[in-house]
């Protein structure tokens, strides 16, 4: 079998499963995109004296401001994972969590750490792709109204979620010798340009979240830690943040790549 025949032997695959999956698979992206701000939503509510004592011992800010900070990170991210499931101002949640990324950078010092930095941005990104999401939905209410490059606002948002996505990959790469880490980072940068530029965008996609999966429940099992470790909520920000990702690539595959890629620009030639 040649290496055109195998490539169109999965995209077949893969058009295969998004037909199977079509009606179930926008819902499991933004279930998997909110999980992470649903795990810390949650941790607040049971960490609140913790997590106000952090703030106040780092800023020096006083137990009104902690205490603030973590009610608007509580309230701030249960609230909006609620109107994002419930499609209800899915556009004004998701500025709402963008605000939360930002606001949770700064205080816990993330814009100093490239790696979780970058996986700050990937969340972003997801983030971005919902909002993509949501523009189309929204649009599809009036179909018999014409409009002018409404869509354009939607193809750049499609592609900044696309390329900010691709950064949780980045943070993932090994820089040894071993045959394996080769292997792998050779593997893992192919399908991330892929992703980025949108090409073969779909059958990507779905590759990456496979193997983000395994390596999320490889690396990630907070679940064989016990509670008291620090290495078990350190494992337990990963896995979601991890699945919050994952929910971003399974949007791209369920939307596909948007009008700026080059999946749509073969279309035109």
């Amino acid at each position: 079998m040649g290496q055109e025949d195998l490539m169109s032997t999965a995209e077949d695959v893969a058009d295969q499963f998004l037909r199977v999956t079509k009606q179930y698979l926008p819902h499991l992206a933004r279930l998997c995109l909110i999980s992470t701000f649903l795990e810390d939503g949650i941790r607040m509510w049971f960490q609140w004296n913790e997590q106000r004592d952090y703030i106040e011992a780092t800023w020096s800010c006083g137990y009104f401001l902690a205490t603030c900070f973590v009610l608007l990170n509580l309230v701030g991210q249960l609230g909006g994972c609620v109107l994002i499931l419930s499609r209800n101002f899915v556009q004004y949640a998701c500025f709402g969590l963008f605000g939360i990324i930002a606001l949770q950078t700064v205080a816990y010092s993330i814009l100093w750490d490239l790696k979780f930095l970058m996986r700050n941005l990937a969340l972003g990104g997801g983030l971005l792709l919902l909002l993509a999401e949501s523009r189309s939905e929204g649009k599809s209410m009036f179909a018999g109204v014409p409009s002018m490059g409404e869509s354009s606002p939607k193809q750049y948002m499609q592609l900044g979620g696309r390329v900010l996505l691709v950064l949780m990959f980045m943070t993932l790469l090994h820089f040894d010798a071993s045959f394996f880490s080769i292997l792998q980072n050779m593997v893992g940068t192919a399908l991330i340009i892929l992703v980025a530029i949108g090409f073969k965008t779909k059958l990507a996609a779905l590759t990456l979240v496979v193997w983000l999966l395994a390596i999320n429940v490889y690396f990630n099992a907070f679940w064989t830690i016990p509670a008291y470790k620090p290495m078990h909520d350190f494992l337990k920000y990963d896995f979601f943040q991890t699945t919050s990702v994952i929910g971003g690539l399974l949007l791209v595959v369920a939307l596909g790549p948007g009008g700026v890629s080059m999946d749509e620009k073969k279309k035109e030639w």
